[in-house]
């Protein structure tokens, strides 16, 4: 579960099924009651119609854990952790990062450190759509260690410049406001 939205499509089919939940977050539902095989079917049945998967095995719960830390890190806090990381999600997830890393490389075929670099790039888009803050302070709020840094990885991620990437951005909201 990435959004508010998918959680409360997530409430509603467990009421639907009379479950209970102490806890629903980002990808983790924790049940009041045991769930029966035959509410396990249904749950995951409906939520596979709302585009929406539930996870059985322990590899896949973990990779979608490491992938909420850090989507929830880059996307939806304002500062991101002063430690490194590695460190950061290594406790969170509260395991080895070096385990952490060698199972989400063999399940994703991307490695942490691409998959954390994706996200902020997109991310910066984000910013640069909102247009609230200037480059070096999108640079100093991901952790960039300079301009030159960020400029250089977005255009190897997206192959634009940052400043190229917003005015394609105006330039389209202008033709949409020409009709």
């Amino acid at each position: 579960m990435v959004s508010l939205r998918c959680k409360l499509m997530v409430k509603e089919e467990l009421k639907k099924l009379g479950l209970h939940y102490v806890v629903l977050e980002l990808g983790v539902i924790e049940l009041l009651e045991d769930i029966t095989k035959e509410q396990h079917i249904q749950l995951k049945k409906n939520l596979s119609k709302s585009g929406l998967e539930l996870l059985d095995d322990k590899k896949s719960i973990l990779i979608e854990k490491i992938k909420n830390i850090i989507i929830e890190m880059i996307h939806y806090t304002d500062e991101l952790p002063l430690v490194n990381y590695s460190d950061y999600i290594s406790k969170k997830a509260d395991y080895n990062y070096t385990y952490l890393a060698n199972i989400f490389s063999e399940v994703k075929g991307i490695t942490i450190q691409q998959f954390i670099i994706i996200h902020k790039i997109e991310r910066v888009k984000e910013l640069l759509i909102y247009d609230e803050l200037n480059l070096t302070e999108i640079a100093y709020r991901l952790h960039y260690s300079s301009v030159a840094h960020l400029s250089n990885q977005f255009k190897k991620v997206t192959g634009l410049t940052p400043t190229f990437y917003k005015k394609l951005k105006e330039k389209r909201k202008k033709n949409l406001e020409d009709l």
